[in-house]
C-alpha cells in the first residue's frame, strides 16, 4: 500500500508543522490553445518556495503556437519538459499522459490557464509529510477573471479528515468542493489509484477525488489561497459541459464508478452512494423550485429534472419537497410568477453566501 495503514489516528484541527527536508514536486499543465496564459502558469510554480519542482507540460495539438510556446519555456529552463501530441486526443488522455511522466514525490495537475499562488507547494507538502496517511491535500482557490487577486500565504492550520468520513461528507452534499488546481497528490497515490477515467470527462475531477478518499486519507491547508482557477468564456466548464442537468448526470456516474462499481473496494459503498442520489435528486428539485421563483419555468426541461430527481429517489415523490415544487409551477403558470417568490429568492441567496463562507473557512 502506498500510505501509512494507520489511518489519520489525528484527525480534525491540527496545527501546521514545517518542512524538514525539500521535496519533489511534478506539476503536470494540459495545454489546448491556451499558449498565451502558458508563461504565468509556469512561472508561477518555478517560483515555489522550500521544494524542487519539475513541469511537464503536455499540448494536445493545439492548431495554435502553443507548442512553440512549450519548446520555448523548454529551453529556459531545465526543469520543464514538454510533451506535443500529434493529433488531438481530448483532455482526459492529455491528463493522463502527463501524470504518467511524472517523477516527483507528489502530483499537481494545473490547467495551463490556472496559477499556483506563492508558496501553495511546500504548505500543502508540509502536511502530506508530517501526515504520511494523507493521499492528497487542498485549500481555498481564488477565482482569477482578469487581474489575480492578493493571496493570503499564511497557513492558520491543518484539517485532516479520515478517507472515508470525508467520502461521507461529499455524498451528503452530492457535489464537489474541489476546482483542481489547489490539489497536491501523493504520487504514490496517483499511481496506486490509477488515472482520469476516459468515461467521466466532465466529472473525472470529481470521481478522481473520491477515489483518492476511498484508498487514503484527506488533508486541508486553512486560511491561505492554494491556487488561482481562471473564469472566462473559453472555460471547458462553460462551453462543452453547460447545463445543470448535465452537471447533476455526471456527478451521479461519478458517484456510481467509485461507490458500486465493479471494482469498488468502498466501506458500506451502496449506502454512501444512496445518500448522494438523495442529495443529488433534492438539487434538482431545488433547481425547479428557483426556475419557477425566477418565472424561467418555461426555459426549463422541468419534466426532465422531475424524471432525473424521481429516478435518483423514488421516495422523494412523496416528500415536502416535491410536493413545494408543484405548488410553485403552478402558481407560476398560473400568475406568471410564484407569490411569495421574491422573498424565496432572498432566502435563497443567503443561504447560498453562508454555504459559501462555510466552504471557504472548511473546505467541504
Amino acid at each position: 500500500m502506498a500510505v501509512a495503514t494507520d489511518r489519520a489516528t489525528l484527525t480534525g484541527r491540527l496545527r501546521v508543522r514545517p518542512l524538514t527536508r525539500r521535496p519533489t514536486v511534478s506539476v503536470v499543465i494540459p495545454c489546448y490553445r491556451y499558449g498565451h496564459y502558458l508563461p504565468s502558469a509556469v512561472a508561477s510554480v518555478l517560483t515555489q518556495p522550500d521544494v524542487d519542482v519539475d513541469i511537464v507540460v503536455v499540448d494536445d495539438a493545439s492548431p495554435d503556437d502553443s507548442a512553440d510556446v512549450a519548446r520555448a519555456l523548454a529551453r529556459s529552463d531545465p526543469r520543464v519538459h514538454v510533451m506535443v501530441h500529434e493529433r488531438n486526443r481530448g483532455h482526459i488522455a492529455t491528463y493522463n499522459d502527463g501524470l504518467a511522466r511524472a517523477t516527483g514525490d507528489y502530483v499537481v495537475l494545473l490547467s495551463a490557464d490556472d496559477l499556483l499562488t506563492p508558496g501553495a507547494l511546500s504548505r500543502a507538502t508540509a502536511l502530506l509529510e508530517a501526515h504520511p496517511t494523507v493521499g492528497f491535500a487542498y485549500g481555498h482557490p481564488l477565482e482569477l477573471i482578469d487581474v489575480a487577486p492578493v493571496a493570503a500565504t499564511t497557513a492558520r492550520d491543518w484539517t485532516v479528515w479520515t478517507g472515508h468520513d470525508w467520502l461521507e461528507r461529499r455524498c451528503r452534499k452530492g457535489s464537489n468542493c474541489i476546482f483542481c488546481p489547489e490539489v497536491v497528490m501523493r504520487r504514490s497515490v496517483q499511481e496506486d489509484i490509477g488515472g482520469y477515467d476516459p468515461a467521466l470527462p466532465h466529472s473525472g475531477d470529481l470521481e478522481m477525488w473520491l477515489r483518492a478518499a476511498a484508498f487514503a486519507d484527506v488533508g486541508r491547508v486553512n486560511g491561505a489561497d492554494q491556487a488561482y482557477y481562471r473564469i472566462h468564456a473559453q472555460s471547458m466548464q462553460r462551453t462543452v459541459y453547460a447545463g445543470h442537468l448535465r452537471d447533476l448526470e455526471e456527478r451521479q456516474a461519478a458517484f456510481a464508478s467509485v461507490l458500486v462499481g465493479a471494482t469498488s473496494g468502498v466501506d458500506d459503498g451502496a449506502g454512501l452512494y444512496r445518500l448522494a442520489c438523495r442529495a443529488l435528486a433534492a438539487s434538482a428539485l431545488d433547481h425547479v423550485a428557483a426556475a419557477a421563483d425566477a418565472g424561467n419555468a418555461a426555459e426549463e426541461p422541468i419534466e426532465d429534472y422531475l424524471a432525473f430527481a424521481f429516478e435518483l429517489d423514488p421516495g422523494v415523490g412523496s416528500s415536502a419537497r416535491w410536493r413545494a415544487v408543484h405548488r410553485r409551477l403552478a402558481r407560476s403558470d398560473r400568475a406568471g410568477h410564484a407569490v411569495g417568490a421574491g422573498a424565496r429568492r432572498v432566502r435563497r441567496d443567503l443561504v447560498d453566501r453562508l454555504r459559501w463562507r462555510r466552504w471557504r473557512r472548511s473546505g467541504v
